[in-house]
């Protein structure tokens, strides 16, 4: 092969592996999980919320602002309205020891994302702070809570903040480590590597692990005063994609096939109950609730079930109205 042949392929050559190399790095950022999800610590569930897409489409965040004293207090001091600059935010649940105790079954570590006014933000956490610990060059402030709960609240970045309300600081220190070590597309907890690969692709919002607890009583899942048949321990993804209409795919993993027979059937009783009971006329947020309720479907694949719906944006309106 002539010099100036070998010398055109080489310089060919170079610019196309750059090329390949650049391509696979986006796509491994694309099917990475969010950021603030990478930056959660150990934990028996996560749930991630996407609002930006939302708050696109509904406009939710032109809703005047209903206010509890606290969240009013926080809105002045501040200048921060979840509405309207919260873009991005991951939560994971902790299982507590004694659901006696001041957090009750489970506790919470967040990350969130979005627009937040620095010099407020510090001077509201200096002020109901009762202590400051600097660790690994972020300040971690300690509030007070209601009933004994303790929150720790850190800036991580001009655009991310963390809190935690586990009773001991490892959790938050374990974001401010995961964050310094630049959260890198193969980063994250256990239960983050091993379940969302399996959440659909372009999820608004999505939740992995038991996450149920927060629903727990006395070891199963209660909704809207609804026992479900479905222990607190049990495996879900969850998810809300937009397919033309916003869809929700709850995946119960069960331990066999008998048992997800079981569970398939025993939800499909409860959902034929409750479609009953929901008025198909009245306002459009009965109307809409109807909607749902007669868009569920209950579907057994081997060990696993599947229920699904349709949510209607009426239901998001009215929801977002009652904040």
């Amino acid at each position: 092969m002539e010099p100036r042949r070998k010398r055109r392929l080489y310089s060919l050559g170079v610019p196309a592996a750059l090329l390949l190399a650049l391509i696979v790095a986006l796509v491994l950022r694309f099917h990475a999980p969010p950021e603030v999800a990478r930056l959660l610590p150990e934990s028996d569930a996560i749930l991630y919320f996407n609002l930006k897409p939302v708050r696109a489409a509904s406009h939710f965040d032109e809703q005047p602002v209903n206010a509890s004293p606290d969240y009013a207090h926080f809105l002045d001091a501040t200048g921060f309205r979840w509405d309207r600059d919260l873009d991005r935010i991951a939560v994971s649940l902790h299982r507590m020891p004694d659901p006696n105790g001041p957090n009750g079954v489970v506790a919470y570590t967040g990350v969130a994302e979005g627009r937040f006014d620095a010099t407020k933000l510090t001077a509201f956490l200096k002020s109901n702070s009762v202590s400051v610990e600097n660790y690994a060059g972020h300040d971690v402030y300690t509030i007070p809570g209601n009933e004994g709960r303790t929150l720790r609240v850190s800036a991580l970045g001009y655009d991310m903040v963390a809190a935690s309300n586990m009773p001991m600081p490892e959790q938050i220190h374990s974001v401010i480590d995961r964050y310094a070590a630049g959260a890198s597309p193969f980063a994250g907890s256990s239960l983050l590597s091993l379940r969302y690969p399996q959440v659909p692709y372009f999820a608004l919002a999505w939740g992995i692990g038991h996450v149920g607890l927060p629903f727990s009583d006395r070891g199963s899942i209660q909704v809207f005063g609804v026992t479900l048949p479905l222990s607190e321990d049990t495996d879900f993804i969850a998810s809300v994609s937009f397919r033309g209409s916003l869809h929700l795919r709850l995946e119960e993993l069960a331990t066999n096939e008998s048992q997800a027979q079981q569970t398939a059937a025993n939800l499909t009783t409860i959902v034929n109950l409750v479609r009953g009971f929901t008025p198909a006329t009245g306002t459009p947020q009965d109307v809409a609730l109807h909607q749902t309720f007669e868009s569920l479907t209950v579907e057994q694949k081997k060990s696993r079930v599947v229920l699904s719906a349709n949510l209607s944006p009426t239901l998001l309106s009215s929801a977002a109205k009652s904040k």
